[in-house]
């Protein structure tokens, strides 16, 4: 993965000139006033973990596992979302880590944690890099590092493998550091997918999947990923945890919901026995118009609630149907108009349900657009990263956001971050799109652009900060599938109120006493 940027950097393209006058015209976009750092370049702070402790961790893991070189420090330095790629274009690489660990088993991972909880090293757990809630920038800086003896990346790359298919009972169980891509074609030796399918998708790993609480593009058909979680490992400071031995249980509250989603922050997934679906004979994507957003949900809405539901189902608002970023290769040149749905089928008999699904959605003012949107869509479904690089690289700052609330509220959630947004940013581009949906209601995903100012880093930081504050005051979560890293650490602790909080600090204090697993995310 590029370091300062997403992907392959053979992959990255520059902005045709058209997307340039348009971006310049609209918003005001000038290209930076310097160019972006050399990977040579990047400041790092001086190791601080002492050698001693080095050597320590070399005898857990090998002496060629612990890798304290600059490349591999600035590689393993926060993650991808834009103001980690600001700051690390320009240089700063001030929450690198003193060294990369790459342990190979779980009793390695188990004995890494006892070690550096007894001597005060901070560990950072490392999947795929691909955080945009500031979940691998740990310890507060400079200040927040004095208090341990040094920060370790504990990469997961080498548990890379698939122990076992049960398709019985279809259940595969995984090594967490297996990246997406590898997970499917490991399970197409069977027959079988995942259907996991999350814009992270090409680098991102099972392991991160469960402890970010994902949710992928088909989730509608497949579902989160937490709902394919039906067993997992973790290693923690103060011992390892088994969970989940039946499909459900009434043994108790579900310890897994506590283990998903918690970023690291309570120990290393070091297995994942995951629910699996036979590969499917079939893939069909297609493209609806509907008027407006509100007629659009509507139709989402009643697919959610009466069905048949598509394994996909998307719904760009005016502005983002409008400038084309359902494809990536078509931006600027101008949408159908109107908002733009895709739908997307997949399984065994594909056809019936689609059949069914486009009387629901024609019934409701849709008009058909065949499948020439829907496969533009399939084929750019991933390169929205590369696009927000190229936007950056232009002078443009580009972030996304998302957030998740009942249908009866939605509208008001809409309008509460677009307004934010507005007052913080002044004249931005806002976009949006329905990316999950549920019976009860839908996650909104919202894309901003704007013109970078002279400090671009701060000039999102407010503007973050007033989403975030206008998502809790209109009553939707303050993520619905990014976690939340340190960037939702204080509006979180408002969602979850202090009786909340209370709850994460005892099991924090409970498997992390010495508080070095991730510190700094998560826990309010």
């Amino acid at each position: 993965m590029l370091w300062s940027g997403w992907g392959d950097p053979a992959r990255a393209r520059e902005l045709p000139e058209q997307v340039r006058k348009l971006l310049h015209d609209l918003l005001g976009v000038r290209a930076p006033a310097t160019p972006a750092a050399a990977l040579g370049e990047v400041r790092l702070p001086p190791v601080a973990l002492p050698a001693s402790l080095q050597a320590v961790l070399a005898g857990v893991v090998g002496e060629a596992h612990v890798l304290t070189g600059h490349e591999d420090r600035v590689r393993h330095t926060r993650g991808k979302s834009t103001p980690d790629l600001l700051r690390m274009r320009a240089g700063d690489g001030s929450y690198a880590p003193d060294a990369v660990v790459l342990p190979g088993s779980h009793d390695e991972v188990a004995e890494l944690l006892r070690l550096c909880s007894r001597e005060r090293v901070a560990v950072v757990p490392f999947g795929g890099g691909t955080s945009v809630v500031g979940g691998l920038a740990p310890a507060g800086g400079a200040h927040g590092r004095a208090r341990f003896a040094g920060v370790v990346a504990l990469d997961l790359r080498r548990l890379d493998r698939l122990r076992s298919v049960d398709t019985e009972s279809m259940i595969a169980e995984f090594e967490p550091g297996v990246r997406a891509p590898d997970a499917e074609r490991l399970l197409a030796a069977h027959g079988l997918t995942l259907g996991h399918f999350p814009q992270s998708f090409e680098y991102a790993t099972l392991g991160g999947f469960a402890a970010a609480r994902s949710s992928g593009q088909a989730s509608a058909g497949y579902g989160r990923f937490d709902d394919m979680v039906a067993g997992l490992t973790l290693a923690t400071p103060a011992g390892d945890l088994e969970l989940g031995r039946a499909p459900k249980s009434a043994a108790g509250p579900d310890l897994r919901q506590l283990v998903l989603g918690s970023e690291g922050a309570f120990g290393v997934i070091t297995a994942l026995r995951l629910r699996v679906r036979r590969a499917p004979a079939e893939r069909r994507y297609e493209g609806w118009r509907f008027p407006t957003f509100a007629a659009g949900s509507a139709a989402a809405r009643a697919l959610a609630q009466e069905g048949p539901l598509p394994t996909v189902l998307r719904l760009s608002d005016e502005t983002e149907t409008m400038i084309g970023l359902a494809d990536p290769g078509a931006i600027g040149s101008g949408g159908p108009g109107g908002c733009l749905m895709i739908t997307g089928y997949e399984g065994a008999r594909v056809e019936p349900r689609r059949t069914e699904a486009s009387a629901v959605l024609a019934r409701l003012g849709g008009e058909p657009l065949g499948e020439a949107p829907g496969q533009a869509w399939e084929h750019g479904r991933f390169s929205a990263p590369y696009l927000r690089d190229s936007l950056l690289a232009a002078g443009a700052t580009v972030e996304t956001l998302e957030t998740a609330g009942f249908w009866a509220n939605l509208p008001r959630l809409y309008d509460a971050v677009r307004l934010a947004l507005l007052g913080a940013l002044g004249s931005p581009l806002v976009l949006c799109h329905i990316s999950h949906v549920y019976e009860t209601g839908a996650c909104l995903y919202f894309t901003v652009v704007v013109a970078q100012d002279g400090e671009p880093v701060a000039q999102w930081e407010r503007a973050k900060e007033a989403v975030n504050a206008a998502v809790v005051e209109a009553g939707g979560t303050i993520t619905h599938h990014h976690g939340v890293g340190r960037d939702h650490l204080e509006a979180y602790g408002r969602e979850i109120g202090p009786v909340g909080v209370g709850i994460l600090r005892a099991v924090k204090a409970s498997v992390d006493p010495e508080g070095v697993l991730n510190p700094g995310v998560l826990i309010p």
